[in-house]
């Protein structure tokens, strides 16, 4: 690229930025300060503008202003592409809200705000908007009508689902962005858990976090993360990652989403209800935190905050009409007030965090934040290598150029690999690792602000039981096969004795529907080193 080009276009990047963070309530409290400074006796008429800025050096804003700047590097589409301005407008809640609840019916609601599992509405009328499964055939059903595969015979477009053509990374690119997580490199999630003296890797690594937190430096963090973060250190560490302070601030505005749900009563409610009691509730893992995720789902569809994320997203928010004005443009609304129909185990994306932030405006904030960098990129149709469809492609792509018999194998069982995967990727495993090893997951998605992470998994855990699934037989084998496999190295660890496993074949062989693969023994980081770095090019 010309030199005058990418100064034109870090021109613009810095504008958009610039233009982002005005108005914003950084910038409110920085221009506090500068005033306040003002009447410092080390600040003079004649230097004004250089005391001003080493004020606000040694009093930390400068590092405060590198962490916002750097969390609109992270969110914009690539770098000197700024984002296109929004389609929407924000609109009033009033507009929004199906009914306005009576003042007992808020009270009511108030008053069990922290037992909202007990006495949730009717649900049986309800069911999801949609499922993974039903998205996959959206995707599958993707074609570009100028490209015709570049293959006559039409063979290589006929092994996988995904038809296609968007620029994936093989497997020595997937090398090369992941490089820290070689073998020659310490992990969290292996060297700490080995029979071998790790006492000096789990000291020197947790003193380099504790120094890396009190530096406040959102990069410093990414960076640090790519190794895995220590339990305890975790939720400061991922804060700071994705610049949440919880300021005042932030609490009010999160109480003010909560008088929100209090006093208008939402269609998109029973959604979210019946999505929690679907998965979460059945979790052994998550049922306990029931409570949290309605506060946070319900406060979440409500925040007109979560638009601007439609601004360097694929999609666009779903919009109704004001009641009575039905096919006039000009009222229309985004129903509903975030813009986000949540499907089938979006309460998932919450269901984790729970684990690290127990104050309910942290929790939402971070979950927030999580959401409108990384999870809306799995629900999404777009070309961008994080969004779901490149990860589709880099799974069949990695699973066909390394496993080539165990793809055909199940290709001709009608087992096709992504029809398993697909349900994983979508809810970047959240539901099917057990917590901590898919919390060591997640410190990686940060780390290296890509979800590629999730499909290299994906063709990890296939690769690891290639043998197993060889000799399934038709779909629903090949996942209670997989089931199976995946867990008996842990079956004594976890009480499965091999007559209940038997039992399980035999329902699942009889019944209409297969068992869902049980991941909940597997070890990510070993995983992900030994097909990266382990695997044969």
């Amino acid at each position: 690229m010309e030199p005058d080009s990418v100064q034109r276009q870090l021109s613009v990047t810095i504008a958009h930025i610039v233009q982002r963070l005005r108005g914003s309530k950084l910038h409110s409290e920085l221009e506090r300060e500068a005033r306040t400074c003002l009447h410092k006796s080390e600040v003079r008429i004649e230097s004004l503008k250089e005391d001003l800025k080493d004020f606000l050096r040694k009093s930390g804003w400068e590092k405060k202003l590198q962490n916002a700047v750097y969390r609109e590097l992270n969110v914009l589409p690539h770098p000197g592409h700024p984002a296109a301005p929004p389609e929407h407008t924000k609109e009033s809640l009033m507009y929004l809200r199906r009914a306005q609840r009576s003042a007992d019916e808020q009270k009511e609601l108030l008053n069990k705000w922290n037992e909202m599992g007990t006495d949730e509405p009717d649900l049986s009328h309800f069911r999801p908007v949609y499922a993974p499964k039903d998205f996959l055939e959206v995707l599958i059903n993707l074609r570009n009508p100028n490209y015709d595969g570049g293959d006559p015979t039409g063979l290589r477009s006929s092994w996988g689902l995904i038809s296609i053509p968007l620029p994936v990374k093989d497997l020595s690119e997937l090398r090369e962005l992941f490089a820290e997580l070689a073998l020659n490199y310490e992990q969290l999630g292996i060297d700490d858990s080995m029979q071998i003296p790790v006492e000096l890797f789990e000291s020197e690594y947790i003193r380099l976090a504790q120094r890396v937190l009190s530096e406040q430096d959102s990069a410093a963090a990414q960076q640090y993360i790519r190794q895995g973060c220590p339990t305890g250190l975790r939720a400061d560490m991922w804060a700071l990652i994705l610049n949440i302070d919880n300021q005042l601030e932030d609490s009010l505005y999160y109480e003010q989403l909560k008088s929100n749900v209090i006093q208008h009563d939402l269609l998109i409610d029973n959604l979210i209800y019946k999505d929690v009691k679907l998965t979460a509730s059945n979790d052994d893992y998550y049922f306990v935190f029931e409570d949290y995720l309605y506060q946070v789902l319900l406060c979440f569809s409500r925040d007109t905050l979560v638009l601007d994320h439609f601004s360097y997203s694929s999609a666009s928010p779903p919009k109704s009409y004001i009641r009575g004005k039905f096919a006039l443009e000009d009222y229309t609304v985004v129903y509903p007030p975030n813009g986000v129909i949540p499907f089938h185990g979006f309460a998932m994306y919450v269901a984790p965090l729970c684990f690290l932030y127990h104050e309910p405006s942290k929790l939402y904030q971070v979950f927030r934040e999580m959401y409108v960098r990384y999870f809306f990129r799995l629900h999404c149709i777009s070309s961008h290598s994080s969004g779901i469809v490149s990860l589709c492609l880099v799974f069949e792509t990695l699973v066909q150029t390394y496993l080539p018999q165990l793809f055909y194998h199940l290709r001709e069982i009608g087992a096709q690999p992504l029809r398993i995967s697909f349900k994983w990727m979508v809810r970047a495993f959240s539901g099917y690792l057990a917590t901590d090893q898919l919390l060591l997951l997640w410190d990686r998605i940060l780390g290296y602000n890509s979800l590629e992470i999730l499909a290299v998994l994906a063709a990890a855990v296939f690769a690891f039981r290639a043998e197993n699934l060889m000799e399934a037989t038709s779909l629903a084998t090949a996942e209670v096969n997989e089931d199976c496999a995946l867990s008996e190295d842990s079956c004594g660890a976890v009480g499965v004795s091999l007559p209940l496993r038997q039992e399980a074949w035999v329902q699942v062989l009889s019944g209409p529907e297969a068992v869902l693969a049980d991941l909940s023994t597997l070890k990510v980081m070993p995983l992900l080193q030994l097909f990266l770095f382990a695997t044969s090019s």
